[in-house]
């Protein structure tokens, strides 16, 4: 007879957990319901033992729609009268992700033992961001959780429908672009070596431009790998110079001057920047410490600077729209007068939570126009890449069939 390990819950809501010989799982359920108590899980030692000898795959990250599910669930949970505890039971058996899993059950067990559950919450902070912990924070000490589950669901509902949009908007070009490259590479390998071979027999005098073009096919024929190797250490050299101080730097100045780009980068750093503001202010999340929050949370160097900046000339007694006037430039047209009307009427969070509404569709828009803009640059590039392979190769063609009339 097998011996297992389990998981039960009392009628009083307490969890236990033992090791009970049993025929098989249902056999253990009618014994513990016997004891008054209700089987949540449990495995047998035979396949504890077996599964020391696989090998664990690898846990990815939690996407953020599943982080949506849960606050959405919680939400819903705790508005339904249902106690913490028991929520993170039912959730931690609705998903399959292990590493939620996990955390759910970590979580849930803190809180039996004593621990709050924004403390437990913080043992986990590659799920939950400091923004979630202050605010769930602020909800349970002032008994306003299942509000604060409310805001953090719409928080990061249009957080992720904001970078879904963008994301969605910038497929096309993309496409687009590795196309152009794949036929470009073939080109390259393929036929410009066999096009070489042509003009040689014919004995025909090149242009400098078509010889070098020749010359980068011969090349690209003989040494293909440097096709893919080049590309490939290029973009981890981007990405490890994009992880420095300097190369973020870069980045967002050059991304602040690119003229249709600049438009995108202010209105969505300015979108998530006013929302995570909103929902710090309006779960009662002092000011000064909601900017501090937020500045871990916006990516750009300049939002970060300037928020910065105004956290300081706060604790000196000045308001935020006269604070953040310093930086007015990062901020779309009227932004920071919005503000300083909210300050004025008492109806800061309000104001805030309708700006970030009317900046979130217009990055919606402008990401949509981008993609619009990008299509004819592109088509221009790859027209621009026809006509030059035509004149490079067309030409020399026609003055060796020329030479054979």
């Amino acid at each position: 007879m097998p011996n297992y390990f389990y998981t039960a819950k009392g009628f009083d809501g307490q969890t236990i957990t033992g090791n009970q010989p049993a025929k098989d799982m249902n056999q253990l359920s009618q014994n513990l319901k016997n004891e008054g108590l209700i089987l949540i899980r449990a495995y047998s030692e035979e396949k504890n033992k077996r599964s020391k000898f696989k090998i664990s795959l690898p846990s990815f990250g939690i996407s953020a729609i599943k982080k949506v599910m849960l606050v959405r669930n919680l939400w819903v949970m705790i508005g339904a009268g249902l106690s913490i505890v028991k929520s993170l039971d039912i959730l931690s058996m609705q998903f399959k992700n292990k590493k939620l899993k996990n955390a759910l059950i970590g979580i849930r067990e803190k809180i039996n033992k004593g621990n709050n559950f924004s403390d437990s919450l913080a043992e986990y902070p590659d799920i939950f961001s400091e923004l979630f912990l202050n605010m769930v924070k602020i909800g349970e000490e002032s008994g306003t959780l299942e509000n604060v589950f409310e805001v953090l669901c719409l928080q990061m509902e249009r957080e992720h429908e904001l970078k879904s949009k963008i994301r969605n908007a910038m497929i096309y070009p993309s496409i687009i672009l590795l196309t152009m490259f794949g036929i470009g590479a073939l080109i390259v390998v393929v036929v410009l070596p066999r096009l070489r071979e042509f003009f040689e027999g014919m004995n025909v005098e090149l242009p400098i431009y078509t010889t070098i073009l020749l010359d980068f096919g011969t090349f690209a024929q003989n040494n293909w790998y440097y096709l893919i190797l080049v590309p490939i250490f290029l973009v981890i050299f981007i990405l490890l110079a994009l992880r420095t101080k300097t190369g973020r730097w870069a980045k967002d100045t050059l991304l602040l001057k690119v003229p249709i780009i600049s438009s995108l980068v202010k209105k969505s750093n300015s979108a998530l920047f006013i929302r995570s503001l909103s929902s710090l202010i309006t779960s009662g999340v002092p000011l000064t410490r909601s900017l501090e929050i937020i500045s871990k949370t916006v990516d750009n160097f300049y939002f970060k600077k300037a928020i910065f900046e105004s956290i300081e000339k706060i604790k000196k007694g000045e308001k935020l729209s006269s604070a953040l006037k310093a930086h007015q430039v990062l901020f779309p047209f009227g932004t920071i007068e919005m503000m300083e009307v909210g300050e004025e009427t008492g109806k800061t969070s309000t104001i805030l939570k309708k700006l970030a509404e009317f900046y979130e569709q217009e990055v919606i828009s402008a990401a949509e126009n981008l993609s619009v803009a990008i299509e004819p640059v592109l088509i221009l590039a790859l027209g621009l890449a026809v006509g030059f392979f035509a004149v490079s190769i067309i030409g020399p063609m026609y003055s060796a069939m020329q030479s054979i009339v």
